[in-house]
């Protein structure tokens, strides 16, 4: 058992003077010393680390999920390196408390003082609010820490992304949060006064419903207190009160159904839900689909994964299946929940039936690669367009074969690939569904082009 404490369940008056807190901000730390999770960027050595410790300051985005620490490491830092803390938040704040933030980080720097400028949620910011920070961070006026659930690739112009350098934030592992846990119920002084005892099992059970979200399960264990039942144990002491297994599944009835006995995570789910499709399998997609539904996901998330199965894994084996993963997504954002969920659930059981190709994906994935080692290769002249007359006199355009002016609508033997670079051959279909056709038609195409070259000039 975990005792917390053992001084008198008495409230100091002190605390009952003071405005109520919530567990979640009591308990925030502040410093690094403090903070649990996120060793790969805060680790001895880490970029972030150094630049801390170092007083060497610099622009940043947070990005990952709620409750992973990301407005708490930025207090940390501006506490570290002794700047002023300005917070935004982009759902309550314009380009006007923008510029108020501005005004007194300019008040502040001409007194040598160092500012930090804090946005919350700041994928929320359209593009002209955005815009709205870089010329103060290029300055030096102030320094830019922005956090967000969303990837930033995205949600944020490429013009900020380049001034500052994101970090990613991963959810809280269960050890994580039994560590927040334990220490939320040793050391913050309300908690302490209620001696409060849980067991491992019922530990390890609130910080597994938490779902990686050290907000979440402090929100969870606060409620709990509330709900301790005294103890009951052979010591005596009535003073001590327990939390047990039953009290955290009646405050988390929800979300326990996001589990199984297991424990799997979310993102087990949706991985699961892929795996179920691309292996034709249309019952086993099905229950991963309502188990993340039960679970609360959001259908419009799992709409976005399914079209992206129907590219990956069906391709043009069956292009029906793009078209009805779309309509499905259009069909729930017309019809909503739960009405919405059957057609989602219509364009699974179809792609799980569907003939299966990742051709394309793979083609992708090579030339993507190629053009990333090529990217200096000139267009050859043939394949340039020759607007004006100049540009023909360069020989823009000179001998190109307009295809619909050939045999068969195809210029056999005309070269598209750079000057300097062998003709490749990314996409091979498959032997199933509509590519049978495409690569019959494509082995057609490739024999006529072999003979091309073989012919003598004339």
């Amino acid at each position: 058992m975990f005792l917390a404490g053992n001084m008198a369940a008495e409230l100091f008056s002190e605390h009952a003077r003071q405005p109520y807190r919530p567990l979640a901000d009591r308990m925030r730390p502040q410093s690094l010393a403090d903070f649990i999770g996120q060793e790969h960027i805060i680790a001895d050595g880490k970029t972030l680390t150094q630049a801390i410790e170092n007083q060497n300051l610099h622009s940043m985005v947070f990005w990952g999920p709620p409750g992973t620490g990301k407005t708490t490491l930025a207090k940390i830092i501006a506490k570290s390196v002794q700047a002023h803390f300005i917070n935004l938040s982009a759902v309550l704040s314009g380009v006007k408390d923008i510029r108020e933030a501005i005004a007194q980080a300019r008040q502040w720097q001409v007194q040598g003082e160092l500012t930090i400028l804090f946005v919350d949620e700041v994928h929320r910011f359209n593009k002209s609010q955005q815009d709205a920070f870089l010329p103060h961070v290029e300055d030096g006026t102030i320094y830019f820490i922005g956090a967000t659930t969303e990837n930033p690739s995205f949600e944020l112009n490429n013009a900020l992304l380049s001034r500052v350098k994101t970090y990613v934030l991963k959810a809280l592992t269960v050890d994580n949060l039994k560590a927040i846990i334990l220490n939320a119920l040793n050391h913050d002084e309300l908690l302490k006064q209620s001696r409060l005892e849980i067991d491992e099992d019922s530990l390890t059970l609130l910080a597994q419903v938490a779902d990686g979200d050290a907000r979440r399960a402090l929100n969870f264990l606060e409620i709990a207190c509330d709900l301790a039942e005294p103890s009951s144990d052979d010591s005596g002491d009535r003073e001590k009160r327990v939390i047990n297994q039953k009290i955290i599944e009646d405050i988390t009835s929800q979300t326990l159904r996001r589990f199984d006995k297991g424990g799997d995570l979310f993102y087990e789910q949706i991985s699961a839900l892929h795996k179920s499709v691309r292996g034709s399998n249309p019952d086993a997609s099905l229950y991963w689909f309502c188990r993340m539904i039960d679970g609360g996901c959001d259908p419009l998330y799992i709409a976005r994964r399914v079209v992206r199965m129907a590219s990956e894994d069906i391709g043009n084996a069956d292009p029906r299946g793009l078209q009805l993963a779309l309509n499905a997504w259009q069909t729930f954002e017309r019809l909503g929940s739960p009405e919405g969920e059957l057609a989602i659930a219509q364009a699974i059981v179809y792609l799980a039936c569907a003939a299966k190709s990742n051709a394309v994906y793979m083609a992708y994935n090579q030339a993507l690669a190629d053009a990333r080692q090529s990217a200096s290769l000139d267009v050859p002249e043939h394949l340039r367009n020759a607007p004006t007359q100049f540009m023909k006199e360069l020989g823009y355009g000179k001998d190109y074969r307009y295809a619909h002016d050939e045999e068969d609508a195809f210029a056999a033997g005309e070269a598209y690939f750079p000057d300097a670079m062998a003709e490749k051959q990314y996409y091979q279909p498959v032997e199933r569904g509509l590519e049978i056709k495409i690569k019959e038609k494509l082995d057609h195409l490739r024999t006529l082009n072999s003979a091309s070259a073989k012919q003598p000039e004339k």
